[in-house]
């Protein structure tokens, strides 16, 4: 049976130039089906982690054993896991979650190409997004933190992104940790030197919102000591 969303898509895809005038106003009940289907389906899925990371990573890769790792300890404290769905580090984390029976979630986005659905997301936990925008939405209200490892654009943009929302106080202040010194070493040592000292186009207090680390002990520690310290509850 087709989704609303999907016979919304078909309904109103562009034909012609003409019609893209027309199409974009009506592209917006699209957009809302896909906020619609996330929001029910996430709502439900109590505290998670949401881990970052290329999907490109292959599983004999030393931060594909991190990622799964990582995950199989947060679900021993309690907490689910939260992927973008596909392959590589996804999957990895994924796979810990399953493995260590706790919730094990993909958000992932229609690509002509590698991001295919993990085989280690529970059935009833998988949503496929056509618009990215909607799909980072899901990430930032439905996540207690952000584990993040090294990937490319995409997770940079993920990254950055939860980075700034927090710095605006568009979103509460949750856990933001890098994996990998090796990995991220460089990028922090740019901003520290040019973005902040030199340039100060950030405030030294900034580089408070994300933490880097090189071990899975570390980053689970990490977001059940924010917690606990906090008492917070689940952000929905």
């Amino acid at each position: 049976m087709e989704k609303p969303a999907d016979l919304i898509k078909d309904a109103f895809e562009p034909k012609t130039w003409q019609e893209i005038h027309i199409t974009d106003s009506w592209r917006v009940f699209k957009i809302l089906s896909e906020f619609v289907e996330g929001f029910e389906k996430l709502a439900r899925i109590g505290p998670c982690v949401s881990i970052f990371g290329s999907a490109r990573t292959k599983p004999g890769n030393k931060y594909y054993q991190l990622a799964e790792d990582i995950a199989y300890k947060l679900t021993q404290k309690g907490y689910g896991v939260i992927t973008g769905g596909g392959p590589g580090i996804m999957e990895a984390a994924n796979k810990g979650a399953h493995r260590g029976k706790g919730k094990s979630v993909g958000i992932n986005i229609d690509l002509p190409f590698e991001q295919k659905p993990n085989p280690y997301i529970d059935n009833d936990k998988l949503i496929t997004f056509d618009h990215f925008f909607v799909r980072k939405v899901m990430f930032m209200k439905y996540a207690q933190g952000f584990i993040v490892l090294p990937g490319g654009f995409g997770t940079f943009d993920e990254l950055f992104e939860a980075i700034t929302l927090i710095q605006t106080r568009k979103i509460g202040k949750f856990p933001i940790i890098l994996v990998g010194k090796n990995y991220w070493g460089g990028l922090i040592e740019w901003i520290k030197k040019v973005m902040l000292e030199e340039e100060h186009n950030i405030s030294p207090h900034d580089l408070d919102i994300f933490t880097v680390v090189d071990t899975s002990d570390e980053a689970v520690e990490l977001i059940d000591r924010f917690y606990s310290r906090y008492l917070l509850s689940p952000n929905f």
